[in-house]
């Protein structure tokens, strides 16, 4: 099967009666607004290969060091040679005294400098205060500033802001929407200088069972990381306010909460498959049960003009 399509940073040089859940649930069409362009493609290596690569060179360096002792300690002794056993041997030892991160400690070092804090702020009935309306979670994925996020978190607002990985706070606007898709495009006004933008992996390959992250700000506390796995593919969510469906959906059951929605689902790769975008429980507690919902990063492409996978 062909490896699936990553898409990641345009810049060539730098490198959720009824069933309750949480969501605003798809507000009603709007038109869409101005798409911004798209990102070029590129892959990295994944994180387990290089840890392993690591600990290779830690075995080859102490090997080196050894011999290079020996010399110095006998000068007049011929040194003996390095056998492949002995590398063999000496690579064994490092992997075995070395704790390696677990995959879903690699997976969210891949991404956690593109996951930024979204609050909409609305004004009072006097006008005269900024109320905070909730807050929810984004991912940049063009590193100019580009953020997509849930339509639900930021529809309405009248001032939206965003906090970066490394506590840079701006103000962003809205660019593009989706609502089929409970999508919204944000344009950071203010940019980190090191911004780095996720890596975006097709779900063609995605399949039951396969492991994920969700990365969040849930009840507004983050970032926050649950694991766990896809749970099903091609799932439908009607919200309680009887809005639209959401259809396609990635099901997963990672842990995610108020506060999760607009964040990024990742694979043990680091790569983002899914934004998450709402929660299914039958009582009125909102809170997760073991069902949660992501729209698929295909789509999520789509809302700012990137090319199909």
């Amino acid at each position: 099967m062909p490896r699936p399509a990553l898409y990641s940073s345009s810049r060539p040089a730098r490198r959720p009666a009824e069933p309750a859940a949480e969501s605003a649930g798809a507000p009603e069409p709007s038109p869409s607004l101005a798409q911004p362009s798209a990102a070029a493609s590129t892959s990295a290596t994944p994180l387990a290969q290089r840890n392993r690569l690591r600990a290779l060179w830690a075995a080859v360096v102490l090997l080196t060091a050894l011999l290079l002792a020996s010399l110095w300690l006998h000068p007049g002794v011929a040194p003996r040679r390095i056998t492949q056993d002995d590398i063999d041997a000496a690579v064994l030892r490092t992997l075995e005294n070395t704790t390696l991160p677990s995959p879903a400690t690699a997976a969210v070092e891949a991404v956690a400098q593109s996951v930024v804090r979204v609050v909409g702020y609305s004004r009072s009935k006097n006008g005269k205060a900024e109320i905070e309306r909730g807050v929810g979670t984004g991912v940049v994925i063009v590193d100019s500033g580009i953020i997509l996020t849930n339509l639900h978190v930021v529809q309405g607002a009248s001032r939206i802001t965003i906090t970066f990985h490394d506590g840079l706070e701006t103000t962003a606007s809205v660019t593009g929407v989706q609502p089929e898709n409970d999508l919204a495009v944000l344009q950071a006004h203010k940019v980190p200088d090191d911004l780095a933008a996720a890596t975006l992996r097709s779900t063609q390959d995605l399949r039951a069972g396969d492991q994920v992250v969700a990365i969040g700000f849930p009840f507004g506390i983050g970032p926050s990381v649950s694991a766990g796995v896809v749970s099903g593919l091609d799932r439908e969510f009607e919200s309680p306010e009887g809005n639209r469906p959401l259809t396609n959906l990635i099901q997963f059951d990672a842990a995610a909460n108020p506060g999760n929605s607009g964040g990024p689902l990742v694979t043990m790769d680091g790569e983002v498959v899914g934004i998450v975008t709402a929660i299914l429980n039958p009582t009125e507690a909102r809170t997760f049960i073991g069902i949660g919902f992501a729209v698929p990063i295909e789509n999520a492409a789509a809302a700012v003009g990137m090319p199909p996978f």
